[in-house]
């Protein structure tokens, strides 16, 4: 699928084309597996930036404790997609504008990845890989909303020691990071691990460390499924 690029024309980083070409024919994980009909149309921002030695760092978000959905949970910038967007790709630039305050000129698109279903909102979710070739300063748009904004560095994602595998409400499991001083878990983690796997930044873990969810994390009503 071709995308066209936003801000100003540039080459992107090498490894970035490369991971938007083996995204294309990501394998889609069962528990994020689109269902037979139309889910709400979404997107998420997948922002890439810096090219320090220990290698580029991700935007991440972490929703305010009062929301009533996805409350604490850190996660990708991203919303439903408006009538108004045209697609995931201005509503990924859109929705990351609105939340962190970034300026969508600094960022160029480098492709999307197949749509992922999350059950417990009923998203049909676009991830949009993009790179944020001049950064710039970042912090919560709406309080009420977003309580932080961070960039966290791919290699502390990556280091085994920060990863483990997370169980549910009913015995489901799913990949699950600390970093950025967070616990990121659910439907952020589970494309993570996808990007880290594409990319090949994927270092060998201990699958079999597993952890149940901390009860601070798990919003009222949690059903099986993780978002």
């Amino acid at each position: 699928m071709t995308v066209q690029p936003d801000g100003p024309a540039g080459a992107l980083p090498g490894w970035l084309t490369r991971l938007a070409a083996a995204g294309e024919q990501m394998e889609v994980p069962a528990m994020l597996a689109p269902p037979g009909r139309a889910g709400r149309p979404a997107a998420v921002l997948i922002l890439f930036a810096g090219s320090e030695p220990g290698g580029p760092d991700l935007l991440l978000i972490r929703r305010s404790t009062a929301m009533r959905k996805h409350a604490g949970q850190p996660a990708f910038p991203g919303g439903a997609i408006d009538e108004a967007d045209g697609g995931p790709v201005r509503a990924a630039l859109r929705e990351a504008a609105e939340e962190t305050g970034l300026d969508p000129g600094s960022v160029q698109v480098a492709g999307v990845l197949p749509d992922l279903y999350i059950s417990r909102s009923d998203f049909l979710v676009t991830p949009v890989l993009a790179w944020w070739h001049t950064p710039g300063p970042v912090a919560p748009g709406d309080p009420g909303e977003i309580e932080s904004v961070r960039r966290v560095p791919v290699a502390e994602l990556a280091d085994p020691a920060n990863r483990m595998m997370i169980r549910y409400p009913g015995g489901q499991g799913g990949p699950a990071f600390r970093a950025g001083g967070m616990l990121v878990w659910g439907f952020t983690a589970a494309l993570l691990d996808r990007v880290l796997a594409l990319a090949g930044w994927e270092v060998p873990w201990d699958a079999t460390r597993v952890t149940d969810l901390p009860p601070g994390e798990l919003p009222d009503g949690w059903p099986a499924t993780s978002s």
